[in-house]
């Protein structure tokens, strides 16, 4: 018997084993351009190929709006038919999003399945999801995307359930059954993941009372935020050329050049119209982000249009309520473009370069976070009796020392500390 999970699953999207033979759809609407509608079907290829098909060929229309019933005008429809079959593809993938109603009326038409931009990256999502809270959130944001879909079938599957005593009255179509299971599961999905986001929230309640201050590695997918944790802490995270290749949170500790160390954690690679169900179901993992001390912003200094990509992770930390986080711009990959990571440096004030693969401008990328945590602390001066000897190396696990003097009474010292820890030694601060 299939579990819940393999149930979501089951309307497979993008399917596994032979490749399928996919075919691009794109319409350009006023507010766009015929290059950056090119530009999101290069993107959309590239999630077909990670989701594991292959693009046969690309169509595309401009139009004032779309059309109600296909999306594509009709004409535009009947051509798309003729290619499929002079193509024999199994599926095309329109890179905006479809709805319910348009999504039927093409898959009629045309006689095969027909998908969005948004269940494309449903799918990858599904094929690495590994935790269970992973599954739990990939499942809640499939289930919903799937809800609103559920169409009628054939008549025979339809009928009134049998009647007899106790099942008289008007009793459940197919339909109405399928729904109420949906509904039902998405309930559930909810309530377990409502309860996996108190454990987590206790967590971090826990690494808030350590002292230490926080850092999140946030980024475009496939930018090398995995690269650079494992550059970093050698963590040993899966890294891979491939759009959303970890999903899961890492989390590993980091000692800065001051001595002062920090938890640098790793979230989820964001793309351009990141579907909206799927922020609402990860936002128990994106609150790393949101609950961060830093942002560590990876750009990839050799994409094609590496400003448009933070912008658009700029409005996903907006969405998700970490806009007002301070960030440090991380321009990574400089060893595949040099004059461009160059560039982006120059024209973003305060950004530093960095290889992962390479290592190159590690140095400069460690002082860049060590200045900007300071920035946060508060220097204080503290009067330790020479028998806390506790004390003494509480303030050099948790802070920066930044001198000390042998005084009669104690052993003066001058520290950088974050609030918490400032908090827990109060009662030896002097001069407050």
């Amino acid at each position: 018997m299939n579990t819940p999970y393999q149930e979501a699953l089951g309307s497979t999207l993008i399917s596994r084993g032979i490749r399928e033979r996919i075919i691009l759809v794109a319409v350009t609407l006023p507010d766009r351009t015929d290059d950056e509608t090119q530009e999101s079907l290069d993107e959309l290829a590239q999630l077909i190929d990670t989701a594991g098909a292959d693009e046969v060929a690309r169509i595309t229309q401009r139009r004032d709006a779309p059309d109600s019933a296909y999306y594509i005008g009709k004409g535009k429809a009947e051509e798309l038919k003729e290619l499929c079959l002079a193509l024999d593809s199994d599926t095309v993938v329109f890179d905006n999003e479809l709805s319910p109603g348009q999504q039927f009326n093409l898959e009629k038409l045309l006689g095969r399945t027909a998908l969005d931009r948004t269940a494309v990256i449903l799918d990858i999502f599904a094929q690495n999801a590994h935790t269970l809270e992973g599954k739990a959130q990939v499942e809640l944001a499939l289930l919903r995307y799937r809800l609103p879909r559920i169409r009628r079938g054939a008549k025979a599957g339809l009928s009134q359930q049998a009647g007899g005593i106790g099942t008289r009255g008007p009793g459940e179509t197919k339909l109405e059954v399928d729904r109420r299971r949906i509904g039902e599961r998405i309930s559930r999905l909810d309530r377990e993941l409502e309860n996996l986001q108190k454990t987590r929230q206790e967590q971090r309640k826990g690494r808030e009372r350590s002292g230490l201050g926080s850092v999140a590695i946030v980024g475009y997918t496939n930018a090398g935020k995995s690269s650079l944790l494992n550059r970093l802490t050698s963590a040993g995270v899966l890294v891979e050329n491939r759009l959303f290749a970890t999903l899961d949170p890492t989390t590993r500790r980091l000692a800065l050049p001051g001595g002062e160390p920090v938890l640098l954690s790793d979230t989820v690679g964001f793309v351009r119209r990141l579907p909206h169900g799927l922020i609402e179901a990860f936002k128990s993992t994106l609150e790393v982000a949101v609950n961060s001390d830093l942002l560590l912003h990876v750009v990839d200094a050799s994409a094609v249009d590496p400003n448009g990509q933070i912008a658009a992770v700029r409005e996903v930390l907006a969405e998700i309520g970490a806009a007002n986080v301070p960030e440090l711009l991380v321009i990574n990959k400089s060893d595949l473009d040099p004059d461009e990571a160059k560039r982006l440096v120059y024209e973003h004030q305060g950004a530093v370069s960095f290889s992962a693969m390479t290592g190159e401008g590690l140095n400069d990328l460690l002082l860049a976070i060590g200045d900007r945590m300071r920035a946060l602390t508060t220097v204080i001066e503290l009067l330790i009796p020479y028998d806390r000897g506790d004390i003494v190396a509480t303030v050099h696990r948790e802070g920066e020392v930044v001198s000390t003097a042998n005084e009669e009474s104690g052993m003066r010292v001058r520290a950088r500390l974050a609030d918490a820890s400032a908090g827990r030694l109060n009662q030896f601060v002097v001069n407050k």
